[in-house]
Protein backbone atom coordinates (compact mmCIF):
# COMPACT_ATOMS: atom_id res chain seq x y z
CA UNK A 1 0.00 0.00 0.00
CA UNK A 2 0.61 3.34 -0.25
CA UNK A 3 1.55 6.49 2.38
CA UNK A 4 0.40 10.24 1.76
CA UNK A 5 1.10 13.26 3.33
CA UNK A 6 0.03 16.53 2.23
CA UNK A 7 1.81 19.94 2.40
CA UNK A 8 1.94 23.75 1.48
CA UNK A 9 -1.08 24.74 2.89
CA UNK A 10 -1.57 27.77 5.02
CA UNK A 11 -3.26 31.53 4.73
CA UNK A 12 -3.59 32.98 1.80
CA UNK A 13 -5.06 36.23 0.94
CA UNK A 14 -8.15 36.43 -1.62
CA UNK A 15 -6.11 36.80 -5.33
CA UNK A 16 -3.10 34.79 -4.01
CA UNK A 17 -1.45 31.47 -4.93
CA UNK A 18 -0.41 28.01 -2.89
CA UNK A 19 1.07 24.84 -4.27
CA UNK A 20 0.26 21.94 -2.24
CA UNK A 21 2.62 18.77 -2.38
CA UNK A 22 1.62 15.01 -1.74
CA UNK A 23 4.41 13.03 -1.09
CA UNK A 24 4.12 9.54 -1.48
CA UNK A 25 6.03 6.34 0.08
CA UNK A 26 5.64 2.34 0.68
CA UNK A 27 4.75 1.79 -3.29
CA UNK A 28 5.97 4.29 -6.55
CA UNK A 29 3.53 6.86 -7.33
CA UNK A 30 3.23 5.27 -10.66
CA UNK A 31 1.00 2.69 -9.80
CA UNK A 32 -1.47 5.02 -9.13
CA UNK A 33 -3.95 7.88 -10.71
CA UNK A 34 -4.21 10.50 -8.00
CA UNK A 35 -6.74 13.08 -7.02
CA UNK A 36 -7.25 16.21 -4.82
CA UNK A 37 -10.12 16.78 -2.74
CA UNK A 38 -11.27 19.08 -0.13
CA UNK A 39 -13.88 19.64 3.03
CA UNK A 40 -15.42 22.29 4.96
CA UNK A 41 -16.72 21.40 8.25
CA UNK A 42 -20.77 20.32 7.96
CA UNK A 43 -20.17 19.86 3.88
CA UNK A 44 -19.70 16.96 1.84
CA UNK A 45 -16.09 16.13 0.50
CA UNK A 46 -15.86 17.48 -2.67
CA UNK A 47 -13.29 16.53 -6.02
CA UNK A 48 -11.62 19.32 -6.77
CA UNK A 49 -8.96 17.52 -9.63
CA UNK A 50 -7.53 14.14 -10.52
CA UNK A 51 -4.89 13.25 -13.31
CA UNK A 52 -4.22 9.97 -14.49
CA UNK A 53 -0.71 7.76 -14.02
CA UNK A 54 1.15 9.28 -16.44
CA UNK A 55 0.10 12.82 -16.34
CA UNK A 56 -1.54 11.61 -19.79
CA UNK A 57 -5.69 12.75 -18.64
CA UNK A 58 -6.70 15.54 -15.96
CA UNK A 59 -9.72 16.71 -14.55
CA UNK A 60 -11.20 20.11 -12.81
CA UNK A 61 -14.16 20.51 -10.79
CA UNK A 62 -15.81 23.15 -12.61
CA UNK A 63 -14.91 25.27 -9.97
CA UNK A 64 -11.48 25.54 -9.61
CA UNK A 65 -11.16 25.16 -14.10
CA UNK A 66 -8.73 27.63 -15.18
CA UNK A 67 -7.12 28.53 -11.78
CA UNK A 68 -5.96 25.10 -10.53
CA UNK A 69 -3.45 22.81 -12.29
CA UNK A 70 -2.43 19.28 -11.07
CA UNK A 71 0.48 17.74 -11.99
CA UNK A 72 2.73 14.99 -10.84
CA UNK A 73 6.14 13.81 -10.91
CA UNK A 74 6.56 10.02 -10.72
CA UNK A 75 10.23 10.48 -10.44
CA UNK A 76 10.14 12.23 -7.20
CA UNK A 77 7.06 10.35 -5.71
CA UNK A 78 4.85 13.26 -5.74
CA UNK A 79 1.54 15.05 -6.52
CA UNK A 80 1.16 18.74 -6.96
CA UNK A 81 -1.62 21.38 -6.99
CA UNK A 82 -0.63 24.86 -8.05
CA UNK A 83 -3.69 27.06 -7.02
CA UNK A 84 -3.73 30.60 -8.23
CA UNK A 85 -6.29 33.40 -7.85
CA UNK A 86 -7.63 32.18 -4.80
CA UNK A 87 -11.08 33.05 -3.51
CA UNK A 88 -12.34 32.32 0.29
CA UNK A 89 -14.68 29.90 -0.80
CA UNK A 90 -11.52 27.55 -1.66
CA UNK A 91 -11.12 27.58 2.24
CA UNK A 92 -11.27 23.59 3.29
CA UNK A 93 -9.10 20.93 4.50
CA UNK A 94 -7.30 20.00 1.47
CA UNK A 95 -6.30 15.72 0.78
CA UNK A 96 -4.45 13.76 -1.94
CA UNK A 97 -5.96 10.59 -2.75
CA UNK A 98 -4.64 7.49 -5.19
CA UNK A 99 -6.66 5.23 -6.98
CA UNK A 100 -5.04 1.45 -8.18
CA UNK A 101 -7.44 1.46 -11.23
CA UNK A 102 -8.54 4.72 -13.02
CA UNK A 103 -8.54 8.18 -13.15
CA UNK A 104 -12.34 9.18 -11.11
CA UNK A 105 -14.12 12.10 -9.64
CA UNK A 106 -16.09 9.30 -7.02
CA UNK A 107 -14.20 9.83 -3.86
CA UNK A 108 -15.21 6.24 -2.98
CA UNK A 109 -13.48 5.09 -5.42
CA UNK A 110 -10.31 6.24 -4.13
CA UNK A 111 -8.00 3.51 -1.70
CA UNK A 112 -5.96 5.79 -0.06
CA UNK A 113 -5.77 9.04 1.48
CA UNK A 114 -3.69 11.37 3.54
CA UNK A 115 -4.31 13.44 6.57
CA UNK A 116 -4.76 16.94 4.70
CA UNK A 117 -3.09 20.37 4.81
CA UNK A 118 -5.46 23.25 5.52
CA UNK A 119 -6.14 26.12 3.27
CA UNK A 120 -7.14 29.62 4.47
CA UNK A 121 -8.37 32.25 1.89
CA UNK A 122 -8.79 34.97 4.03
CA UNK A 123 -7.76 38.90 3.95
Amino acid sequence: QVQLVESGGGLVQPGGSLRLSCAASGRPLSTYAMGWFRQVPGKEREFVAGISWNGGRVHYADSVKGRFTISRDNAKNTLYLQMNSLKPEDTALYYCAAEELTLTTRGDDYDYWGQGTQVTVSS
